[in-house]
C-alpha cells in the first residue's frame, strides 16, 4: 500500500514513539495532554498558530516574517531546533513563499487574495508547514465560510496538531482545531470525519472526557468507522488499559487487514498483555503489508524481544 510523503514520515513518527512506549514512554501522537499551568493560551488572530516555533501572540496584521509568521517569531540565535523546523526550509521554497506572502499582504483585490491564500497554502503543505497552510486556508474559509472551506483549514491544523511534541503546542493547535472543526460541524452535524479530529483535539484540553464522548457517538453511528476505532486503540494503549486497546486494533484489523498501524498496535498491545504468540502474528502481518524499511526493523526489534 504505497504511502505518500507526509504519511510516511507520521507513520515513522508513530513507531518510534511506540517503540518508546514499550520502553515505559507513554507519548505517542495525538497525546492526551493536561496543559500546564502558565502555559500560553491561544491569540485570537489566527495567525498566532501560523507559527511552529511557541506559538507567540501574533502582532498587528501584515508584521510578517519571511515565512509569513509573526515578525521576530524565528529570532533565536542558537539556530534551528526540532521545535523550530522553519529555520531549517531551503532557501528557495523561503524565498518563493516570502514573495507571496508579500503579494498577499499587498493585494486589495478580494478574489485575488483568495488565490494568492490559496497558492500560499499549497506551498506550506508541500514543504510540511501544516499549521501555515491551516491559516492560509482559514482566511479562505472566513471569506467563503462553509463546511468543505473550514474543514480543508481544521484538517491542515489536525495535521500539525498529530506532530506537535510540547504541550504548549498541544495546546495551542488543539485549540484552534477544536474552533474549526466546531464550524464544520455546525454546517454539518454528521460530518464524522470533522467530528472524530474533533474529540481528538479535545483530549489536549481541559475536558478530555468530551473527546472520548464524541469518538464513542462516531463509533455509534459507523461502527466500522476505521478512524474512530484507530484512535480509541490509542487512547487505550496510552491509559494501559491494553486488554481494550488489542480488542479496538484487533476489531480494526479485522475490518481492514491491509491496515499496518492497526497490526503494528495489535502487537504492542498483545506483547504488553502477555499474548506473545499472537503479538507474534500481528508484528509479521504489519510487517507483511508494509515494504518500509524502519518499520521492518522495528518489527524485528520487537519479535526478538518476544523471544
Amino acid at each position: 500500500m504505497a504511502l505518500s510523503t507526509s504519511s510516511s514520515k507520521h507513520q515513522l513518527l508513530i513507531l518510534a514513539l511506540a517503540l518508546a512506549l514499550i520502553a515505559g514512554l507513554f507519548l505517542l501522537p495525538k497525546v492526551i495532554v493536561k496543559p500546564k499551568d502558565g502555559q500560553p493560551t491561544l491569540a485570537q488572530d489566527g495567525a498566532a498558530t501560523a507559527n511552529r516555533d511557541q506559538g507567540a501572540a501574533a502582532p498587528a496584521v501584515g508584521e510578517l516574517d519571511e515565512h509569513g509568521h509573526p515578525a521576530g517569531s524565528h529570532d533565536e540565535p542558537s539556530g534551528p531546533t526540532a521545535e523550530k523546523p522553519h529555520m531549517t526550509m531551503p532557501t528557495a521554497q523561503r524565498r518563493e513563499i516570502s514573495t507571496l506572502v508579500a503579494k498577499y499582504t499587498a493585494e486589495a483585490d478580494q478574489g485575488a487574495k483568495i488565490g494568492i491564500a490559496r497558492e500560499l497554502a499549497e506551498k506550506y503543505k508541500a514543504v510540511e508547514r501544516f499549521d501555515s497552510a491551516g491559516y492560509y486556508l482559514e482566511q479562505i474559509a472566513l471569506v467563503r465560510p462553509g463546511e468543505q472551506t473550514f474543514q480543508r483549514a481544521a484538517d491542515q491544523y489536525y495535521e500539525a496538531y498529530s506532530f506537535a511534541t510540547t504541550e504548549a503546542r498541544q495546546k495551542l493547535l488543539g485549540a484552534k482545531c477544536r474552533e474549526l472543526y466546531e464550524r464544520v460541524l455546525k454546517n454539518n452535524p454528521d460530518n464524522l470525519n470533522a467530528k472524530t479530529n474533533l474529540g481528538m483535539a479535545y483530549m489536549a484540553s481541559e475536558n478530555p472526557v468530551k473527546g472520548i464522548t464524541l469518538l464513542r457517538e462516531v463509533l455509534a453511528a459507523d461502527p466500522r468507522n476505521e478512524q474512530a476505532l484507530y484512535n480509541l486503540g490509542l487512547l487505550a494503549v496510552q491509559s494501559n488499559q491494553y486488554d481494550k486497546a488489542a480488542e479496538r486494533f484487533a476489531e480494526l484489523a479485522e475490518i481492514n487487514p491491509k491496515n499496518v498501524n492497526a497490526q503494528f498496535y495489535l502487537g504492542v498491545s498483545l506483547a504488553q498483555t502477555g499474548a506473545k504468540q499472537e503479538a507474534r502474528k500481528a508484528f509479521l502481518a504489519a510487517k507483511s503489508i508494509s515494504s518500509d524499511p524502519a518499520l521492518a526493523a522495528s518489527v524485528d526489534e520487537q519479535l526478538q524481544k518476544l523471544q
